[in-house]
C-alpha cells in the first residue's frame, strides 16, 4: 500500500516559509521546523528532504506566492510612474506594519546571508531579481510613453536603480527603519526620474 500522509504538505510548507522568513536559515534548526509544523522528523525528511531542500522549497514558495503576484500587478499596470509609487507604498506598508512587520523580504534576507553561496539558492535569487527588474522596466516603458520620465532617464538603467531601492527598503525595514523615512527616500528617487511624488 502507498504511504498515506496524515498532514497537508502545503500547510506545513507555509509554516516553514514563515519560520525561515522570520529567523533566517542559519538560525533555524530542524527542531525549530518540527516545533513550527507539529510534524516529526521522519515525515519532514520523507516529504521535503533535508534542511537545505526544505529551505529551497520554502524560498520558491515565498517567491511564487508573495513576490511574483506583486511583480505581475506592477508589470500589467498601465499608469506608469504612479504604479511604481503604489508598488513602493505597498512594500513599505507590508514591511513596517501588520503581521509580518520587520521581517523584511525572505529573498532579500537570503541575499544578505551565507545561504546565497549555494548554487540552487543563487538561481532562485537571480530569477527573483530578474523578474523584479523586468516589472520595473515594464512600468518605466509605460511611463516613458506617457512622457512621465525626464529626458535623460533610460528605462533600463532606472529599472536597475529601482530594483536596488526595493532591496534597500526590505533590508532597512528589517533593521527598524521608520516608514516615513523610507517613503521620503522613495519620493526623492521617483522625483529624480521626473515623475510625480511618491508616498
Amino acid at each position: 500500500m502507498p504511504d498515506i500522509k496524515h498532514f497537508d504538505p502545503d500547510t506545513a510548507l507555509e509554516a516553514v516559509v514563515r519560520l525561515f522568513w522570520r529567523q533566517g536559515v542559519a538560525s533555524t534548526g530542524i527542531q525549530d521546523v518540527v516545533t513550527a509544523t507539529g510534524l516529526n522528523r521522519s515525515s519532514l525528511y520523507a516529504t521535503f528532504g533535508g534542511k537545505q531542500e526544505l529551505y529551497l522549497a520554502a524560498l520558491r514558495r515565498y517567491m511564487e506566492h508573495r513576490s511574483q503576484p506583486m511583480f505581475r500587478r506592477l508589470a500589467e499596470d498601465e499608469r506608469g510612474l504612479p504604479a511604481i509609487a503604489e508598488f513602493f507604498a505597498g512594500l513599505i506598508e507590508a514591511r513596517c506594519s501588520g503581521k509580518y512587520a520587520r521581517w523584511g523580504c525572505m529573498v532579500s534576507n537570503a541575499h544578505a546571508g551565507a545561504e546565497n553561496g549555494d548554487p540552487e539558492v543563487r538561481a532562485v535569487l537571480d530569477r527573483h531579481h530578474q523578474e523584479l527588474r523586468d516589472a520595473m522596466y515594464a512600468a518605466l516603458v509605460t511611463a516613458h510613453g506617457y512622457g512621465q520620465l525626464a529626458a535623460a532617464c533610460d528605462p533600463g538603467a532606472c529599472a536597475d536603480l529601482l530594483a536596488l531601492l526595493a532591496y534597500g527598503v526590505n533590508l532597512r525595514s528589517r533593521a527598524g527603519a521608520d516608514a516615513r523615512d523610507l517613503g521620503r527616500t522613495v519620493t526623492a528617487a521617483l522625483a529624480s526620474l521626473g515623475g510625480p511624488a511618491a508616498p
